[in-house]
């Protein structure tokens, strides 16, 4: 832990030094954002997003609230990022109407069998052919940040879903400070399927990207990509309490 992380003065020099400190802190957490997003978004856009929450967290900083200042920038960083990522969100509507029937098919074989929702079984329910079930999972785990990071993406209309909490909004970096939220979404990673937990793990904890995920798994990028987004979507299907259900 470094000497800013438990005492923050509002001094501008000392907020100065703060902000410089931790500006490795933005690049790295936008170059591991930017992996997993298309080739038209630009690491510059989020470091300069970046760098704007960073300034935000050295002003409003406590340390009396217990969390190091590394930690409370980290989440304000990401969250900034995750702004401009929805500003701009380059996401077709018919990729999230169907995540979202994908996830109401899953929670619909679950809620009967009692058991994880198995592939067939989903393509099936939906009528549709095993390979094009696959792409939907690939464009699931492609199409935003996603996943859990960002509860926006699992919004009823697809562009930002929206949490309230004694009448007040709440955007991702609060939903993600809920410990309602944070209990709910352990329990139900918990709950997934081995293979799919592993690579929750393993992309998020550990940060390895698909490939080096792939070669761990013995499998294809691709099918990386495909069991992650079958992880978000059933994560999805299973916190209905956060997540509203699609329409019928």
């Amino acid at each position: 832990m470094n000497g800013y992380a438990m005492f923050v003065t509002k001094d501008p020099t000392e907020q100065h030094n703060l902000v410089e400190k931790h500006a490795g802190l933005v690049k790295r957490i936008a170059y591991h954002l930017v992996s997993r997003l298309p080739a038209s978004v630009q690491v510059e856009d989020l470091i300069q997003a970046g760098m704007i929450g960073l300034l935000e967290a050295s002003r409003n900083y406590n340390p009396q609230q217990g969390a190091s200042f590394e930690t409370y920038a980290g989440i304000r960083v990401r969250g900034s990022m995750l702004d401009e990522i929805r500003r701009s969100d380059w996401t077709p509507r018919s990729v999230h109407r169907k995540v979202r029937m994908v996830a109401d098919a899953v929670r619909r074989i679950e809620n009967d069998m009692g058991r994880d929702a198995r592939d067939h079984e989903v393509a099936e329910l939906l009528e549709m052919d095993i390979n094009d079930y696959h792409q939907i999972l690939q464009d699931a785990a492609g199409s935003r940040v996603l996943s859990f990071e960002d509860p926006g993406f699992f919004g009823e209309d697809g562009v930002g879903g929206e949490a309230v909490t004694e009448g007040k909004q709440q955007g991702p970096v609060e939903m993600l400070q809920n410990e309602d939220f944070q209990r709910e979404l352990s329990d139900s990673i918990s709950g997934l399927p081995e293979r799919e937990r592993l690579v929750m793990s393993l992309y998020y904890d550990e940060e390895l990207n698909l490939r080096e995920i792939g070669e761990v798994l013995g499998v294809s990028e691709s099918r990386v990509c495909q069991i992650h987004g079958q992880a978000l979507i059933r994560l999805r299907a299973r916190m209905t309490e956060f997540f509203p259900k699609i329409k019928e």
